[in-house]
């Protein structure tokens, strides 16, 4: 479902760069994304991220006409444009874009994506691992610890 969410966040950040007076409108939005066959409570949570997102950072999302552009730019090395597929590689371009990600995150990504141990991640398998990043509080996930707690439970 997290994963929805997110396809969910990409469409809602893309409507909002397009058409700044879209804000106004967000219940036509939200009758679109049920139209394209998303649930109320996937939508719900998408609305949920953005808004806690605005509440609590600096960055205001909704307000930044322009790409989200910074003073230098992240260019993937050999080995990681080998791990992902080119539409992978566009997706993140495109959730950095869109401020749903920052580099911090781009960079948690990539080392998730390099943890799978396959060459052709895919978008989809991006989208799992943005939404495990995004709505988990899972150790790895949340800045705290990278893969294992301090006091790991082994059943």
């Amino acid at each position: 479902m997290n994963e929805r969410v997110v396809e969910i966040l990409t469409y809602i950040m893309s409507e909002i760069r397009k058409n700044q007076n879209i804000t106004m409108k967000l219940d036509l939005l939200s009758e679109n994304l049920i139209q394209q066959g998303y649930s109320q409570s996937e939508i719900s949570s998408a609305f949920t991220w953005l808004l806690d997102r605005l509440n609590n950072d600096t960055e205001e999302l909704i307000e930044r006409q322009q790409p989200l552009m910074s003073s230098s730019v992240r260019h993937l090395h050999e080995i990681e444009r080998a791990m992902l597929t080119v539409p992978a590689q566009g997706y993140l371009i495109q959730l950095r874009e869109l401020g749903i990600i920052d580099e911090l995150d781009l960079e948690q990504i990539l080392e998730h994506s390099m943890m799978l141990g396959h060459g052709n991640v895919a978008v989809d398998d991006i989208k799992t691992i943005v939404a495990a990043m995004l709505f988990s509080s899972e150790p790895g996930f949340d800045g705290s610890h990278f893969i294992f707690d301090e006091t790991p439970v082994v059943h």
